[in-house]
């Protein structure tokens, strides 16, 4: 049976041909509709029973319908498809800003800026053909460019702003009213037959008594119990007996490797270790003097209760009894001889972490810290020996962001953490002196990458207010890869080390380099050059004056 559905759909709510009557009339077959008049007429094609609109099988249009069908539609489907288009409309934008982000467009997006070449620095300083391959974008991530222009007024801001100043030395009586249980422990004088800075303390505990049990080192963190319980057990056995009282032998580090993270300390310590004459803490990285002094097991975990002096000192208890063997074996032979092993202690955030000053000491002078780590350090130990190893501060952050990043890394990714850093920094600069914001908790805690640690020559001309030049050897990690033996050979002669045979010096040498860029980091690549452009620029200044500090143009880093 065939029915004029414009007239049959009269039985819908709103219908527009309320005025037809015939199509309810079985007898209807293809008669004239009052109000159609057969122009619009869609043919619905049902079975010979009484149509159920909701068991169409089948609707035929004509070619030469109108669009006035559509018109008859319920408001809730036109609505519905409005709404379906703006939802369409949402979705296609979304895709085209997020492609332009990370360089996913197939098509290059209209708001890319051209390659920036207006730096008179770089022109001085770099060939042509060098300044191309420095500032050319990546072809696949050919967006990125568009930072460069903004961030590189955010440098040009903060290279304006930097003002290397000489820092005031406190008075070792401030030093001492602020670590008063410090200065009780450690004595002014050490034993004059030890290279190795120790000193015997009266012990009066017992036999019972477990010398290590309120270690915070132990207490906190598993990994050194099997350390501290192997202690316990041949504690007794090392400790001097004179006149009815117990006597334990206590030492500082003889030298300190200081820095700087990702820059080879640990290769350096792994081959250090190996000589003869070389002992280490029982943690490679006690973090004492920097953080576990001050209450900080992990930044992200706030402050806990302080470790005392007592807790850095166990950890040289393996090394104090074999430097106690030595001065005991002296004493049975009826002579004095001169101890040579010497303890070292390789923490790499000695050199710059004193981001706790501020919870802990008068904050009044206009946000520099009145007292650093070397300040401290010197008062015990003004004949101590510090180790430096740095890197090109560029790739040094890009493998500490690739070490310390847990997830979603990327060379995207490092880009923009880089661009917030900056701005981080530049808005500090506008208020503050360049060490108030080397030295700032607030600012360190908040990048996202940790720019401040590539600063160098902030750090060292600190450490240099305090300690001679002749104490501090700077190397380059860049070196130390090409020529390990050169290097190790210059450490040797630096701590006055004793001669060694070929085969422990080809032990030393010869052994793989430690602590290398995971497989997975690997495979991620190197940084965005427009990131690297970025990030020479920003320590240009910084470099230029380490070069000046230490007569040496390697540290500008110019080949790398």
């Amino acid at each position: 049976m065939r029915h004029c559905i414009n007239c049959c759909i009269q039985l819908l709510p709103n219908d527009l041909h309320k005025r037809c009557f015939r199509c309810r009339r079985s007898n209807h077959i293809n008669q004239k509709c009052p109000v159609c008049k057969q122009e619009n007429i869609i043919p619905l094609y049902v079975d010979s029973k009484q149509m159920n609109l909701l068991a169409v099988l089948e609707v035929r249009t004509h070619h030469n319908e109108s669009w006035n069908g559509f018109f008859c539609l319920r408001k809730g489907k036109l609505c519905s498809l409005i709404f379906g288009l703006i939802i369409m409309t949402l979705v296609m934008a979304s895709y085209i800003l997020t492609g332009a982000k990370h360089g996913l467009l197939l098509i290059p997006s209209p708001f890319h800026y051209g390659t920036f070449t207006g730096n008179p620095n770089l022109m001085d300083n770099e060939s042509l053909s060098e300044m191309k391959d420095h500032y050319q974008p990546s072809k696949i991530n050919i967006s990125y460019v568009r930072d460069f222009p903004s961030i590189k007024l955010i440098i040009d801001t903060i290279t304006s702003k930097i003002e290397f100043i000489n820092r005031q030395r406190p008075d070792l009586e401030d030093l001492k009213k602020q670590e008063l249980h410090m200065f009780s422990i450690i004595p002014n004088k050490f034993l004059p037959n030890s290279k190795n800075p120790c000193w015997y303390e009266e012990y009066r505990g017992n036999t019972t008594t477990d010398p290590y049990t309120t270690n915070s080192y132990a207490l906190y963190s598993k990994r050194f119990r099997t350390i501290f319980d192997y202690l316990k057990k041949v504690f007794w056995n090392h400790l001097y007996h004179y006149k009815d009282k117990h006597y334990r032998l206590r030492c500082l580090p003889h030298f300190y490797i200081i820095g700087q993270p990702k820059c080879g300390t640990t290769d350096l310590y792994d081959r250090l270790r190996l000589h003869p004459d070389v002992r280490f803490s029982a943690i490679k990285e006690p973090h004492w003097w920097t953080r576990k002094r001050f209450g900080i097991i992990r930044l992200r975990d706030g402050f806990h209760d302080r470790y005392p002096v007592e807790d850095y000192l166990d950890l040289f208890d393996l090394a104090a009894y074999q430097i106690q063997g030595v001065l005991q074996s002296d004493v049975t032979k009826g002579h004095s001889k001169m101890n040579h092993i010497i303890i070292g202690e390789a923490s790499a955030s000695t050199m710059w972490d004193n981001n706790a000053w501020v919870f802990f000491y008068d904050n009044n002078t206009d946000g520099e810290p009145p007292f650093l780590i070397q300040d401290f350090i010197h008062a015990f130990q003004p004949h101590a020996k510090l180790i430096i190893m740095l890197r090109d501060p560029v790739e040094r952050l890009y493998s500490d962001y690739l070490y310390f990043a847990s997830a979603n890394k990327s060379a995207e990714d490092f880009h923009e953490k880089v661009a917030d850093s900056l701005q981080l920094f530049e808005n500090c600069m506008l208020d503050y002196s360049l060490r108030a914001c080397v030295y700032n908790n607030t600012l360190n805690n908040a990048m996202p990458v940790r720019l401040q640690v590539g600063l160098y020559v902030v750090y060292l001309l600190d450490w240099l207010t305090v300690f001679d030049k002749g104490q501090i050897l700077v190397l380059r990690l860049e070196d130390h890869a090409s020529n390990v033996k050169y290097t190790m050979h210059m450490v040797f002669q630096f701590l006055d080390l004793g001669p060694i045979s070929e085969k422990q010096e080809a032990l030393i040498t010869k052994s793989p380099a430690s602590n290398t860029r995971r497989p997975e980091d690997r495979n991620l690549g190197p940084m965005l050059p427009t990131t690297k452009a970025i990030l020479r620029d920003f320590y240009r200044p910084f470099n230029t004056k380490l070069a000046q500090v230490l007569f040496d143009d390697a540290f500008l880093w110019k080949k790398t």
